[in-house]
């Protein structure tokens, strides 16, 4: 395991830096006192976890953690600050953790655990020979050919993960309008705006030869389940890996997914 600690604080980076090194698995770190620094050394190589202070001159640990997110987007960020009121900034990024100063090394030790659990589940796609993924223990990513998909639109990439909760199902454009816009009036502006999200969709997978996932008829959406890998398909097919990756975590961003992680929570306590 690679740690990198990034603080502006010489004597907190030393500190930090001798906590992480104390860890039972005994990770390789490296300490910067300022962001560009860090930045440079990610160019080249790679890193694990990212232990970054939020209040940093020249360019704060939000801002930072963006930018390494812009180099390797698997590397797992925690912030440490001593001001809690960063918390939101944050977790809007997908942070991995949040710890308040003075490090606690118990504390710091559950969240580079918890943050290396995340990454095993991450690990499980794609699976040997698939070549359309998708993640949906933790946060919601589909991938291709092992790359992580962009989508211009995060409203079509909503839709792509909501088809896939569906397992298969069907459901009409008035259904997908509903969980993309909970409070919206489906009239016609907001038709056309669906029709913008569907297209965008389908482009974003045929630029990645996925356009066979995605079934319409009859005004009708469906994901074909048996065209693409998926972690939440595994787990209610029985697939121990799966099982043992999901930590009761599902599609984070979306209120709605929150129903299907009730349900996989029930079926992973019976097993």
């Amino acid at each position: 395991m690679k740690i990198i600690c990034i603080d502006d604080e010489p004597l907190i980076l030393n500190m930090t830096a001798a906590l992480c090194r104390e860890l039972p698995s005994k990770p390789e770190v490296c300490g910067f006192s300022n962001a560009a620094d860090a930045l440079d050394w990610l160019k080249s190589r790679t890193a694990d976890i990212a232990l970054l202070d939020i209040n940093m001159p020249d360019m704060n640990g939000i801002e930072l953690a963006a930018r390494i997110r812009t180099i390797d987007p698997n590397v797992s960020i925690i912030f440490l600050t001593g001001y809690s009121e960063y918390a939101v900034d944050a977790f809007r990024l997908h942070a991995s953790g949040y710890l308040l100063k003075p490090v606690n090394k118990q504390r710091l030790k559950e969240e580079i655990d918890l943050a290396m659990q995340r990454r095993s589940t991450r690990s499980l796609l794609p699976a040997d020979g698939a070549k359309i993924s998708a993640r949906t223990f933790g946060e919601f990513d589909l991938y291709a050919n092992g790359q992580v998909v962009a989508f211009p639109r995060s409203k079509a990439k909503e839709l792509l993960a909501y088809l896939i909760d569906r397992q298969g199902g069907s459901i009409t454009r008035a259904s997908a309008f509903a969980v993309l816009w909970e409070e919206g009036i489906y009239d016609r502006s907001m038709q056309k705006q669906l029709d913008v999200v569907i297209r965008s969709l389908r482009t974003t997978l045929k630029s990645v030869g996925a356009e066979d996932i995605l079934e319409m008829k009859q005004g009708a959406l469906r994901v074909c389940p048996e065209k693409l890998d998926c972690d939440l398909f595994r787990f209610l097919n029985g697939d121990v890996d799966a099982i043992n990756a999901y930590r009761g975590e599902y599609m984070n961003a979306y209120s709605w997914a929150s129903t299907t992680e009730a349900f996989l929570d029930r079926m992973r306590q019976r097993m």
